[in-house]
């Protein structure tokens, strides 16, 4: 990087330069501290503030061509990485912070943010991907390293940059068909316990339930539930227990009997490991049909929690997608659950 001249001016002579080291005021038994930081550009209503801490002159930046300063390249930085849903804050020392402006499902395109991270002198660092944020949270921060940077590498980071990198996309108002499966259920000999937790977790993300109907553990019955909820256009299903292997637990193949195609049975994801997610033809197109193991009843955060909110965003889940959520996959049931706010399910 060149070497950046300076000069001394007069601050009536100041207002658009840029400063080379900080002012700092001091207030005997009140405070000690910068009132401007290196590189703030001077601004009209700053003049009378630098007189007032005794500044006549100042050692200014003066600026070179193909150069550009910090607050301009982070604000250029921002309109190139962000996407939907996203609020810039003002720079502050270089740096700009992004803000969700909705609730929603934070996606970032991880690859391009290392490639835009290993061109050097430019930094865009992110919160995990892929989790449910609430509008307000900061999600993403941008600055260069130098007070001033060539602008040819910010072209080409805008070169480099095809699509959104960072963006938040809004939940939909799904209508869920919930099927509780179970004799002891069915048959009245336990209260159902899964359905309270379900409605609460479908509602904190703005869902409602359409209706919840009891099976056995009857293929052709819990079948025929799963096909009447995809006729009365439920745009997604859940199925609750008989997910494990004992010879009672049927709920995989009436899920397969009512013409669900699964994607994937089971998931390195503990709470979580014998989920099924799978996709149905139904009257609201083409319907996520799970499979939830009875650790969703009961655990704080389990493999639902992680893929609820892609669903609900419409975004596309593969196989690969759930295999790789091995690393991270483990939830270490504290005490005081502070997710998602930790490891689990980010890797």
């Amino acid at each position: 990087m060149p070497k950046l001249p300076m000069k001394t001016i007069h601050v009536q002579d100041a207002v658009g330069s840029v400063l080379c080291h900080d002012i700092t005021r001091i207030v005997p038994g009140v405070e000690k501290g910068p009132v401007f930081r290196k590189g703030h550009v001077v601004r009209p209503e700053d003049i009378e503030t630098l007189l007032n801490v005794g500044k006549e002159h100042l050692y200014v930046f003066e600026p070179l061509p193909g150069m550009v300063h910090e607050n301009d390249a982070a604000a250029r930085i921002v309109a190139a990485v962000a996407g939907a849903n996203l609020s810039a804050a003002d720079p502050h020392e270089g740096r700009i912070d992004l803000r969700a402006s909705c609730d929603g499902l934070l996606r970032i395109d991880v690859p391009t943010l290392n490639s835009i991270n290993g061109l050097g002198e430019i930094s865009v660092a992110t919160i995990h991907s892929l989790q449910w944020v609430r509008k307000g949270r900061a999600v993403a921060g941008t600055r260069v390293v130098p007070l001033m940077i060539e602008d040819e590498k910010l072209r080409r980071l805008e070169t480099l940059v095809q699509a959104p990198v960072i963006e938040v996309l809004p939940l939909r108002r799904a209508n869920v068909g919930i099927v509780t499966t179970g004799s002891e259920v069915y048959y009245g000999r336990i209260q159902d316990a899964f359905g309270p937790v379900l409605r609460k977790k479908f509602a904190d993300l703005g869902s409602t339930v359409l209706g919840q109907t009891l099976t056995s553990d009857e293929v052709s019955m819990t079948a025929g539930a799963i096909a009447d909820f995809l006729q009365q256009g439920a745009d997604l299903v859940v199925v609750t227990g008989g997910m494990s292997v004992d010879p009672d637990d049927r709920t995989p193949s009436a899920i397969r009997a009512a013409g669900v195609e699964v994607l994937s049975y089971g998931a390195p994801v503990y709470p979580g490991a014998m989920f099924l997610l799978g996709y149905a033809a139904g009257s609201a197109g083409r319907v996520p049909v799970l499979g939830l193991p009875g650790c969703v009843m009961y655990a704080k955060r389990t493999i639902f929690d992680l893929l609820l909110p892609r669903l609900l965003a419409d975004d596309a889940i593969t196989a690969e997608d759930i295999a790789r959520l091995g690393e991270g996959g483990l939830c270490l049931g504290c005490a005081e659950c502070h997710w998602p706010n930790c490891g689990f399910g980010h890797c």
